[in-house]
């Protein structure tokens, strides 16, 4: 078995998690004489290749030498997601006085609460990922180290398992970042932010991606004094920038401070505090809290499977290389998720296991270039995306028309109290094809699907427009733009035959 660090707060809920996703008496099978597919990491993109390919009747195992469910389980989009649901409800009750109900005075939150309530949504969705029910699907499950020992063979623990295909799926894992004492200092990330029973009462973000965006307006909602740092003029640099700053502005009123286009250059421990040395504006200053947040980076997990060995090139900032249909530099050898792709997202991952699937057991040609991958950032309101921005467009010389419809002018929005935000489509221009989107709204991450589809599927904005919306919806801004688009083909000499067309026939 492989080198196992126990779960924090070791109570039931947490217990109950490693019984699924690491079972303290599992006890690894007699390998098959040879597998279809050997499947090493049971993350998102490890559980949907290995799930898929047994359910299509071959034999597959699975090697795990963590926690199954990866970091979409474990620390990543389920904990944050049970913290995030909690501050909104902080949130709401703060400012329920807007809709006329009245709550008292005294009202707080209880942290170790809400943390206890996320341990247990979390291990009772981690059946899904559980050593059993792959078991019961017929995959192998091996808990412990997976190495490449020759071109069809990966051991595990002393087990010999030959395959005819592999797949890499390991993941990725928070980076080490080359910043100046940090190896002195007690700091999070989010591998370790969800072990917290007490709330920090001052915490330091570092990064502005959207993982320390997500928890820097969560905590602040649930009770801490938040400064966020970001080397960037703001926050979620790879938005649209007045998306962004929506964004920004909503967590500036939930009370988090920002420290912009400023650069970490030490981190300190003093005594139980923690000191991040900054320059900013060309000027040294310091900020203390009581918890840092490390909220940037992910490096692929390559390390200890013997790469090297069986001719798979990788390196330790990109990870695994692989061509456009998964395979890397082995032809045996496919690898798919966060080890290999620049879009770190459960959902990628998931798709880009089907690729697999079809690619190592068919034979198919499906290529990753054929996905359309939106991904949002879970804060209020939320931020997603899809396909292109105008500053790619402007890189790859592609010319753009922006379709923009704000939420102060939908009604159910406003009945929401949420009109700071909007939905935004940038089409070819002259076209009414669908190049990106961007939606800033508190469902924005729900919204975001149905431009995903359209453009999936080749539909454009006219057949947006024609499509019937209920109402009164926020996903009704959406159709609007379909409006929008229509109303600039009705140049001035159609309208002017029209309205001659209607003198004519009274």
């Amino acid at each position: 078995m492989s080198d196992f660090v126990p779960l924090q707060p070791y109570d039931s809920h947490n217990q109950k998690l490693e019984e699924n996703v690491h079972p303290p008496d599992w006890v690894n099978p007699e390998p098959a004489e040879r597998y279809n597919l050997v499947v090493i990491g049971a993350g998102t993109a490890g559980l949907v290749t290995a799930a898929g390919a047994a359910g299509l009747g071959a034999r597959v195992a699975l090697i795990e030498r963590e926690l199954m469910g990866g970091d979409c389980l474990n620390v990543g989009c389920v904990p944050s997601k049970g913290v995030i649901s909690a501050a909104r409800v902080a949130a709401e009750v703060r400012d329920a006085a807007d809709f006329g109900v009245v709550v008292p005075d005294d009202w707080h939150v209880v942290f170790s609460t809400v943390m206890e309530r996320m341990r247990r949504l979390r291990a009772n969705i981690s059946q899904v990922d559980s050593a059993a029910r792959f078991k019961g699907l017929g995959v192998d499950v091996f808990i412990g180290n997976g190495r490449f020992a020759d071109g069809d063979t990966v051991e595990v623990d002393g087990k010999r398992l030959r395959y005819k295909r592999a797949v890499i799926a390991t993941g990725a894992r928070a980076a080490e970042l080359p910043i100046e004492g940090l190896r002195d200092v007690d700091y999070l990330t989010n591998e370790s932010l969800f072990s917290l029973t007490e709330l920090p009462r001052r915490l330091l973000v570092v990064g502005g991606g959207p993982i320390g965006t997500e928890m820097a307006q969560a905590f602040a909602r649930l009770g801490s004094q938040v400064t966020q740092i970001e080397q960037s003029p703001h926050i979620l640099p790879r938005e649209e920038p007045d998306a962004a700053l929506l964004v920004q502005a909503a967590m500036e009123r939930d009370g988090v401070k920002f420290v912009l286009d400023a650069t970490v250059n030490r981190v300190e421990q003093r005594g139980d505090e923690k000191v991040v040395c900054l320059e900013q504006d060309g000027k040294q200053r310091e900020l203390i809290g009581d918890a840092l947040l490390l909220g940037m980076g992910r490096s692929p997990n390559v390390e200890g499977m013997g790469l090297e060995d069986v001719g798979v090139s990788f390196d330790v900032r990109n990870g695994v290389h692989v061509n456009d249909r998964l395979l890397t530099t082995n032809r045996k050898i496919f690898a798919a998720g966060d080890v290999c792709s620049k879009y770190k997202f459960t959902h990628a991952a998931d798709f880009m296991a089907r690729i697999v699937i079809q690619n190592a057991l068919f034979f198919r040609r499906a290529k990753v270039s054929g996905l359309t991958i939106p991904w949002t950032t879970y804060t209020s309101p939320e931020l997603a995306h899809v396909g292109i921005t105008p500053a790619e467009a402007v890189e790859q010389g592609i010319e753009l028309d922006g379709y923009t419809q704000p939420l102060a002018d939908v009604d159910r929005a406003i009945l929401e109290g949420e009109t700071e935000g909007f939905v935004r489509v940038h089409t070819k221009k002259g076209s009414d094809r669908i190049l990106g989107a961007t939606i800033v709204a508190e469902n924005a991450g729900d919204m975001i699907s149905q431009v995903t589809l359209a453009m999936t599927h080749g539909l454009g904005l006219k057949q947006i427009a024609s499509t019937i919306h209920p109402y009164p919806t926020q996903a009704d801004a959406i159709r609007k733009l379909g409006d929008q688009f229509n109303r600039t083909r009705l140049k001035p000499w159609v309208k002017t035959m029209f309205q001659t067309w209607l003198a004519w026939t009274r």
